[in-house]
């Protein structure tokens, strides 16, 4: 029966892989941060597998229920300062995108 967590664990390690790729890439800045919220939730499911796997459920659902409220916490607040300072470039930031220089003609 442990197999069959492993590899439900590890299935879900590589859709988080692929999350990421999105966190990265993101065109604009809802994107990646849905793709944080996304990863986190992951996460939540990730730990109760650990503990269904080393057959100590009750202490991991104590840990997955605090990351989950701080995975909550953490996106309503991020939402809320992108949505307080209009941060929200259509065209998007960071790696992938140069700031392009705007010309006053």
């Amino acid at each position: 029966m442990d197999t069959i967590f492993i590899a439900s664990g590890v299935a879900v390690l590589i859709l988080m892989m692929l999350t990421l790729y999105r966190a990265i890439s993101g065109p604009t800045a809802i994107d990646r941060l849905m793709a944080v919220n996304v990863i986190g939730t992951k996460t939540t499911v990730l730990l109760i597998i650990i503990g269904t796997v080393f057959h100590w459920v009750e202490m991991f659902v104590d840990i997955a229920l605090a990351y989950a409220l701080l995975n909550f916490i953490v996106t309503i607040a991020t939402s809320r300062y992108f949505q307080h300072h209009k941060n929200l470039c259509p065209v998007g930031f960071g790696l992938r995108h140069r700031k392009e220089e705007t010309k006053n003609d």
